[in-house]
């Protein structure tokens, strides 16, 4: 294992980052490679360009590279297939291998993260997961063999896919600190302000946060 800090991803990277979102699955996406789901007729090229211009670094994401809810599997190779595309072609200087759904397990991760990291060198990839199955921890410290340094989460455990069903929040940044932290990283970042950052969510949400270290700590707490 590579001796890098691993990076949480939050919200204000993107004040420096343009997100282009393209799906894996046929059945969900809109166009081709080269158009950003959402925005028919604009090129992902052309944005990279504009972005690039302005001064900002662009971000791409591979959505459901895991798993689809319609068609099922994702071949590894088609994941391969538009990393590298995406970061060849469009310009990306990261890609974003996702699991939107929640579906990823560590075997899965491994085998993905084995057949990409022979095209795609580490500090170009980075890893975002659902916690629906419980593997989003799991599926990190896999990662984490292969030299990936940047994850995706979110305060409380927010999130979802609303094209699946069942498909729960993000990997709550607070657990993904936890597991860090344990592991010598990430010791600058305080996860019980986080927790206390999230909190007055749950009056906005009407339930209480998914985040597994949040309620640890509240109950500690008394709260």
């Amino acid at each position: 294992m590579g001796t890098a800090e691993p990076q949480v991803a939050t919200s204000t990277e993107a004040q420096q980052t343009a997100d282009g979102f393209q799906l894996v699955i046929d059945a969900l996406k809109l166009n081709g490679i080269d158009t950003i789901y959402g925005l028919p007729g604009i090129p992902i090229t052309d944005l990279t360009r504009r972005a690039q211009a302005a001064g900002l670094r662009v971000r791409g994401y591979l959505s459901t590279s895991f798993g689809c809810p319609f068609e099922g599997d994702v071949p590894i190779a088609r994941v391969v297939d538009l990393t590298q595309r995406l970061l060849q072609q469009v310009g990306v200087y990261e890609v974003a291998v996702s699991d939107t759904i929640g579906i990823a397990h560590p075997g899965q991760v491994r085998r993905t993260l084995e057949a990409l990291r022979a095209h795609v060198a580490s500090e170009h990839l980075a890893l975002h997961f659902h916690d629906t199955r419980g593997t989003a921890l799991a599926n990190v410290l896999a990662s984490l063999d292969f030299d990936i340094r940047t994850f995706d989460a979110s305060a409380g455990g927010l999130g979802g896919c609303p094209y699946a069903p069942g498909a729960s929040g993000n990997l709550a940044t607070e657990d993904l600190l936890y597991l860090l932290q344990g592991l010598g990283w990430a010791q600058g970042i305080d996860r019980d302000a986080v927790v206390d950052a999230a909190a007055p969510l749950e009056a906005i949400i009407g339930h209480p946060l998914p985040s597994r270290y949040s309620q640890a700590l509240r109950a500690t707490r008394g709260q």
